[in-house]
């Protein structure tokens, strides 16, 4: 309890000494101008508002500990000398959420056409007042407006169930950083979260399942549970409940977008509703029959209901990864593909959303779905949201339809964020904040005409494997801080600048009691390498702000008088750096970061693939296995290349050397299906022709083990003489990953 509180304090002083300014808001406005001076504010102070914006007023009062009855209508002849003044703009802003604040030492006044800029003033005001140790706001001029209409953050509940009054103070937090969607995934094969009346079997049996864990529950046989069972694990929002959340989230200017799914992810509703299965189905399918009417007449009596509780524009129907072996077999989804002159399974897929998204238009509303609902022809009037990286999107919006950009390396927080050798269980890959913060929803390649239909980008958090609410806070924040202002703010990032905000924004989280992930001691070594030099330009970054940052350059083990990082600097030939963040003279970590700079015999040399990579992991094509580039804790990097194939590749190194030794590093995390190879085997030639087999080496870590594992296999070449190294390593199932191939 002792060091908490230490550090609580510690993080505190962190935020108040070291940025120069004053004004800290996320997400970055468009334009600050800071002026000297504060406006200081007590029990005393009035607050008038514009007739639209009274709500508002309240709400701002609440967060600066002022009486609601100091809260008035201003009347039109009124001109306040001191206080906060709420004013709505006589001509309409062209953004509903731009607004302007002036901040004197006697009067505040904030300016916005539409409730919705008002709150977003009024946000901006409760950071300030909330990253103050005192209740003073500091005066300056604040012009904003948001980059994209669509900030979201989509949140599952299915898996593990949150109980309404956790979803409500999560609605605040994210309203307070201007995220303006709440994207609900209600249902799911774990558990069925929403009451419908219609089918009360949904929540009575399909919301209960066997074991508390999904981890637990997931290999068994996916049994089902009842309510008020002891044994049973689950729970659902009753109608009344979900009206409430959406009434609240109204009321922080957030719009709730259910997901109900279909045709896939839905093996609760098959067991107990077994009559819109295919037929010939074995266990419990996940998708409903597409052969059958019964589907659709449930689906449409489901969103039905749905609407009627929800009033968003969109309603999400999934659409994403649906198994299609049992509609091949099954004799109602072979009928109406024939009845429908339809080609595939695919085009059967789009059949059922097609009609789905006419039922849901016809009530005047739109249809959201992953982005598999291209497949086999996208429904007329869907808005796509493109999780398997941006292809989805960018095929969409060439389609002229609206997107929302959600791609798994930037946008999914259920990845670790730190080194997973720290971090809770997680599904696996690797999103550290700053590569949050680095990501742009609007792609380059995307042609000028095409750009309106970026809405915007949300993060989605599925939780398999995150059972509690400290958990799930863990993994929110502060991810969706920078998310936020990636959605926000412009195109620019300042990574340094973030950070120095960020560092007031702890406090309030802090103040909050959310338990948001501190930032990393690692120091992460990155080289600018100068293969033809054999030279390379290092740069020393962390999550930390202005820290103390000692490194080395020969192995050995940074000390307090060791360099201090001031700025970039340059290395010549092989090094093996070693760079740590130092406190009051001493490591702030056991762990020393550490990058070995290999300027080997192969380096920058000609590979040939005997088979080529997996298109989704290219890296750096040709030139990835032999960069000098070492890859990071996450495969989506950029510097670890994907094979889901046997990896076979010879590297012509020019001319005939004395060859000593090979080494290859490899990593394993199961979860997303990324195994060691086999074996490696290494072989040698003169010619390029005639190859002699030099060496081998087994694998010798368990498929077992889903922990992230890396593994360097080594195989000794004795000193041979040849110009051509044959690498092979067997793929043993799922994704093989390779950084680099480290010849002497």
């Amino acid at each position: 309890m002792k060091s908490l509180l230490l550090f609580l304090i510690f993080g505190f002083t962190v935020a108040t000494s070291f940025s120069q300014s004053r004004i800290n808001i996320i997400p970055k406005p468009v334009q600050v101008v800071e002026k000297t001076g504060e406006f200081r504010y007590g029990a005393n102070t009035r607050i008038y508002t514009a007739p639209d914006f009274r709500e508002i007023g309240i709400y701002l009062a609440e967060v600066l500990n002022i009486p609601a009855s100091r809260v008035s209508i201003l009347k039109t002849s009124e001109k306040p000398q001191s206080g906060i003044i709420l004013q709505k703009t006589s001509a309409p802003a062209a953004d509903s959420a731009a607004y302007k604040i002036n901040i004197g030492e006697k009067l505040i006044t904030a300016s916005a056409s539409h409730i919705a800029g008002a709150l977003y003033a009024a946000q901006s005001l409760a950071q300030l007042s909330m990253t103050s140790a005192k209740a003073t706001i500091p005066c300056g001029e604040i012009h904003d407006k948001p980059r994209f209409g669509y900030r979201g953050m989509m949140l599952d509940v299915s898996r593990n169930f949150f109980p309404p009054e956790y979803i409500k103070k999560l609605l605040n937090v994210l309203s307070l950083y201007k995220i303006n969607t709440f994207h609900w995934h209600l249902t799911d094969g774990p558990g069925w979260r929403l009451e419908i009346k219609k089918y009360p079997e949904l929540t009575s049996r399909a919301a209960w399942r066997t074991h508390k864990t999904w981890k637990d529950w997931w290999p068994t046989e996916k049994l089902y549970g009842k309510e008020n069972d002891p044994v049973s694990y689950g729970g659902y929002y009753t109608q009344q409940q979900a009206r409430d959340i959406v009434a609240h989230a109204k009321t922080r200017g957030i719009t709730v977008i259910p997901e109900i799914e279909m045709p896939g992810h839905s093996e609760e509703v098959m067991a107990v509703y077994p009559h819109l299965r295919c037929n010939n189905t074995k266990g419990i399918p996940g998708e409903f029959c597409i052969g059958t009417d019964s589907t659709f007449t449930f689906m449409q009596d489901v969103i039905t209901e749905v609407m009627d509780i929800f009033p968003s524009t969109y309603i999400h129907i999934g659409g994403d990864e649906a198994g299609k072996q049992n509609w091949k077999a099954c004799t109602k989804c072979q009928k109406r593909i024939k009845d429908n002159n339809l080609k595939n399974e695919e085009e059967l897929q789009s059949y059922a959303i097609r009609r789905m998204e006419k039922f849901i238009s016809g009530k005047g509303r739109k249809l959201l779905g992953w982005d598999e609902i291209l497949e086999g022809g996208l429904a007329p009037g869907s808005t796509v949201m493109s999780w398997r990286g941006e292809s989805g999107g960018i095929e969409a919006a060439r389609m002229d339809h609206d997107v929302i950009m959600t791609p798994g390396g930037y946008c999914y927080f259920d990845h670790y964020q730190q080194d997973p050798s720290t971090q809770p269980l997680a599904i696996g890959g690797y999103l550290p904040l700053k590569k949050v913060y680095s990501y742009d929803p609007m792609p380059a390649v995307l042609e000028q005409d095409k750009r309106k239909y970026i809405k915007g980008a949300q993060a989605n958090l599925w939780t398999e494997y995150i059972p509690s609410m400290e958990h799930l806070d863990y993994m929110i924040f502060p991810r969706i801080l920078a998310l936020g202002e990636v959605v926000w703010s412009g195109p620019e990032r300042d990574w340094e600048d973030f950070k120095s905000r960020l560092y007031h924004h702890y406090t309030i989280l802090q103040k909050l009691n959310i338990n948001y992930c501190r930032p990393s001691d690692k120091v992460d070594i990155i080289p600018q390498i100068n293969a033809a030099d054999k030279s390379a330009i290092v740069t020393l970054t962390t999550e930390q702000y202005k820290p103390e940052i000692r490194y080395t350059t020969d192995g050995s083990t940074p000390t307090a008088s060791s360099n201090l990082y001031k700025g970039n600097f340059e290395v010549a030939g092989t090094s093996n750096i070693k760079a740590a963040i130092f406190r009051n003279g001493k490591p702030s970590s056991t762990s020393i970061d550490t990058l070995n700079l290999d300027f080997h015999k192969a380096l920058g040399k000609k590979v040939v693939y005997n088979k080529l990579w997996n298109s989704s992991y290219p890296a750096q094509k040709e030139a990835t296995l032999v960069n000098g580039y070492k890859g990071s804790l996450t495969y989506g990097d950029g510097q670890w290349q994907g094979f889901t194939s046997d990896l076979d590749v010879t590297i012509d190194l020019g001319d005939q050397q004395q060859l000593s030794s090979l080494a290859s590093t490899f990593m394993q995390i199961t979860g997303p299906g990324v195994y060691m190879p086999d074996y490696v085997e290494v072989s040698i030639s003169s010619d390029g022709k005639t190859f002699t087999p030099i060496g081998k080496t087994i694998n010798d870590i368990p498929t077992t083990d889903a922990t992230l594992i890396f593994k360097t296999f080594r195989v000794d070449m004795g000193k041979m003489m040849g110009r051509y190294i044959r690498f092979f390593a067997k793929n043993h199932t799922g994704f093989l990953f390779l950084d680099e191939i480290i010849v002497y």
